[in-house]
């Protein structure tokens, strides 16, 4: 009869050490999984982050039609690497009849400001000659027929008529004297000023349509991968509009958070380790940046223990060529203990 309250108190005990066995198995290996044992053995602070997701929206600068998209989604992309290119044939056009109106306004200024060629200045010169040989006859035809006239040998009529030749001859010296000048002086500093204004505007607007026209072409700025192809060859698009999404892949970086008793074990430049989820290898890392600004824990990376503390968040550039880590990927970055490299 006494056997079986022993049996019954037997098994409860057993039952008994399987839940704790358990209990402290999750203890064990939800602790390692935040750091918690690791971080008291071996002396070395883990801060947990994501990879920094960084895109940047491609477009023209200039409206058209699309006549190439050279990359598709997942492609990778270096640097000055052609990745879309506009119909160009508008603006060549425009620049054709840029470069015809400044060539035009060029030789107008040109002509301004070197004033009259010797040979017009020598033609206004003969003018000039000319014209005054002519008065000195119709002044001495003048003096002449008033000697006659009065004699009584001529009438009053031819002395008028006389007279009037002699006036017109001296506003054809005048005229001369005055386009002689003219040929000497060149144009006027006003003239010249008016038509280099004219040539630097021409010029502007020829520089513009160069610049339209290398805007007609998407070129990566840094090293990425394709994220989105938005538009395909023979849309229309708007100036800015959106064509290409890429992702920048390098540098890489990380963002992630420290409490503010761990700020002291941390500095800018400093080595660290960053491992990621279902991987074995660490890829070096450098502290780039230490915000001086608390905030609260974000949702990513917080910690039961961490929701309502204020921490510091520290931006890492990650050496990683073969491009292994993906955007909004979540890190643990392992900094060395104390005296530890």
């Amino acid at each position: 009869m006494g056997s079986a309250p022993e049996s019954s108190g037997a098994r409860n005990k057993l039952r008994l050490a399987i839940v704790i066995a358990a209990v402290g198995a999750a203890l064990w290996f939800g602790g390692k999984a935040f750091g918690w044992w690791d971080g008291a053995s071996d002396g070395k602070l883990r801060l947990y982050g994501n990879v920094e997701i960084r895109e940047v929206q491609l477009g023209f600068r200039v409206g058209g039609r699309i006549e190439r998209i050279l990359v598709d989604e997942g492609d990778k992309v270096v640097p000055g690497q052609v990745l879309a290119e506009l119909d160009r044939r508008p603006l060549t056009d425009r620049l054709a009849s840029a470069e015809a109106r400044y060539e035009s306004a060029s030789a107008a200024a040109a002509r301004d400001a070197n004033g009259s060629r010797p040979q017009q200045v020598s033609e206004a010169r003969a003018a000039l000659v000319s014209a005054q040989a002519a008065l000195s006859e119709a002044r001495r035809q003048f003096e002449r027929r008033e000697t006659l006239a009065a004699k009584g040998f001529i009438s009053r009529a031819d002395l008028q008529t006389s007279e009037a030749a002699m006036s017109a001859a001296q506003a054809r010296v005048a005229q001369a004297q005055a386009a002689l000048s003219l040929a000497q002086e060149g144009a006027r500093v006003e003239d010249r000023a008016a038509s280099a204004a004219t040539s630097e505007a021409v010029l502007a607007e020829r520089r513009a349509v160069q610049t339209d026209l290398a805007d007609a072409v998407i070129r990566a700025s840094e090293p990425g991968e394709v994220l989105t192809r938005a538009r395909e060859t023979g849309s229309i698009v708007q100036p800015g509009q959106t064509v290409l999404t890429m992702a920048l892949t390098q540098p890489v970086r990380v963002r992630a958070y420290v409490a503010e008793p761990d700020l002291p074990r941390i500095r800018p430049g400093m080595e660290v380790k960053v491992r990621v989820d279902g991987a074995e290898r660490e890829w070096p890392a450098k502290i780039g940046f230490i915000s001086p600004v608390a905030e609260f824990t974000p949702k990513t990376v917080q910690t039961e223990q961490l929701r309502t503390d204020l921490v510091y968040r520290v931006r890492l550039l990650v050496n990683d060529p073969r491009g292994d880590l993906r955007q909004g990927q979540p890190v643990t970055v392992i900094v060395p203990a104390f005296g530890q490299r």
